[in-house]
C-alpha cells in the first residue's frame, strides 16, 4: 500500500491518500472514524458493486446511506438539497463521519454537503474512478454545477483522509478510465517530463490495467497535485496551474450540455486547445506541441473543438470561470512539458478569434 501524507500549514490540515488494493477494511477507517455515525453516498451505479463491502468494513458503526443518480447532469443544487435533507433527517451530529464512494460527481456533492452540513463535518473520500482518485478527491474542492457554469457553487473543504483502492477500476467502463487518463497527462504536463515520457511508453500497460502500471499512475499524479496543493489550499497562486485545459474543458461542458462528455474528454480538449494557444502566441514549440496532442491522442482521447458548439457561447461560459480577476480571460498555458505558465489578461476577442480559426479547421 502507498502512503503520502498531504500537509497544509497547521496540523490540522494534515490528512493521508492511501493507494492500493482491498483497502476496504476496518483498520483503515477507524482511526479516522470519530463519531458513532457513518454516513455513506454513493450512486445508483457504484453502489451494487462496493457498498456492502464498505458496510463490513464499518459494522461497529450506525451506517446510513445515500444514493445520488448517475452522471454530471445530477449534480445539481436540487440533488444536493435532497442529500441534505437525507442527513439532516437520520440526526446527523458535527462529529460524525460522512463517506463519498464513487466518482468525481459523488466525492464532489458528499463533500459540499458535509462542507455546509452542521458548519462543517469530517468526509472521507473513497473514489472509485480513475479521474476521481487522482484528481478530484485530493485538494478539497466540492461544488455542483449551475446552468451558467461547472462548479460555480461550492467551498473548500479537506477530506480527512481519501482512500484510493486500485481493484475498483477493474469494473470501471472504457470510456470512463479513459476520462482519468486526461487529468493523468495534465499533471505530467505541469510538473512531471520524465513522468510524461513514462506514459508514453506505457499505454497499452495501462489500458490493459497492469496493476503495477496503474498504482504508479495514480501514485504519481497524486503526488504531484498534492505538492500543488500543500503550496496553495485555496487556489491563490500556483493551484491554479492544475485547472490546465479546464477553461476551455469546462465550457465546452456547459454549452455540450452536462453529461454530454465527459469531464476528462473536455479536459482532453481543453489541454489541446491551451496548448494550441500557447504555441500561435510562441511560448510552446511545435515539437512540444505534437507531444502534448500525441500523447492524448494516443491513449484514444479527442483532441479537437466539437464543431456543433457556438463559439459566442464557449466564449460566454469561459468569462464566468472563477479563475477570472478582470474582463479578460485567464488561461494555464503550457511553455513546455513539465512547466506552465498563469496568463490573467488574455483578451476575450483573441480567445473567440482563436475558437473560430479552430472549429474551422476541425
Amino acid at each position: 500500500m502507498k502512503n503520502i501524507d498531504l500537509y497544509f500549514d497547521t496540523e490540522k490540515n494534515h490528512y493521508k491518500i492511501l493507494i492500493g488494493k482491498d483497502l476496504f477494511q476496518q483498520k483503515i477507517f477507524a482511526d479516522t472514524l470519530k463519531g458513532e455515525s457513518v454516513f455513506i453516498v454513493s450512486n445508483e451505479t457504484v453502489a451494487p458493486l462496493y457498498l456492502e463491502s464498505l458496510k463490513q468494513a464499518l459494522a461497529n458503526y450506525q451506517i446510513h446511506s445515500f444514493l445520488l443518480p448517475d452522471g454530471e447532469e445530477f449534480k445539481t443544487l436540487e440533488s444536493w438539497q435532497s442529500l441534505l435533507n437525507q442527513m439532516i433527517s437520520v440526526g446527523l451530529r458535527r462529529n460524525d463521519t460522512v463517506i463519498a464512494l464513487g466518482g468525481g460527481v459523488v466525492g464532489d456533492m458528499a463533500g459540499f454537503a458535509a462542507a455546509t452540513l452542521n458548519r462543517g463535518m469530517s468526509i472521507i473520500q473513497v473514489p472509485t474512478t480513475l479521474l476521481s482518485q487522482v484528481d478530484s478527491s485530493v485538494g478539497g474542492k466540492t461544488a455542483v454545477n449551475h446552468p451558467s457554469g461547472k462548479n460555480l457553487i461550492g467551498a473548500f473543504h479537506q477530506p480527512s483522509l481519501v482512500v484510493s483502492d486500485i481493484s475498483t477500476l477493474n469494473t470501471l467502463p472504457s470510456r470512463e478510465l479513459l476520462a482519468g487518463i486526461s487529468e493523468v497527462i495534465k499533471a505530467a504536463i505541469i510538473d512531471d517530463r520524465h513522468f510524461f515520457d513514462w506514459l508514453g511508453d506505457n499505454v497499452s500497460q495501462i489500458l490493459s490495467l497492469q496493476e503495477e502500471a496503474l498504482t504508479q499512475v495514480v501514485e504519481k499524479a497524486c503526488r504531484i497535485k498534492a505538492q500543488i496543493v500543500a503550496l496553495d489550499a485555496k487556489e491563490k497562486g500556483v493551484r491554479a496551474w492544475l485547472n490546465l485545459g479546464h477553461t476551455f474543458g469546462h465550457a465546452i461542458e456547459t454549452c455540450a450540455g452536462y453529461g454530454t462528455l465527459l469531464h476528462g474528454e473536455a479536459v482532453a480538449i481543453g489541454i489541446c486547445l491551451a496548448a494550441k494557444f500557447s504555441h500561435q502566441r510562441h511560448r510552446l514549440s511545435l515539437p512540444a506541441l505534437e507531444q502534448i496532442i500525441g500523447l492524448i491522442g494516443a491513449f484514444g482521447l479527442p483532441t479537437q473543438l466539437p464543431v456543433d458548439l457556438d463559439v459566442s457561447d464557449l466564449v460566454a461560459a469561459m468569462r464566468l470561470d472563477k479563475k477570472n480577476t478582470s474582463e479578460n480571460i485567464t488561461l494555464i498555458l503550457p511553455e513546455k512539458v513539465g512547466q506552465v505558465m498563469i496568463d490573467k489578461n488574455v483578451l476575450l476577442q483573441d480567445v473567440e478569434q482563436f475558437l473560430n480559426e479552430q472549429r474551422d479547421r476541425a
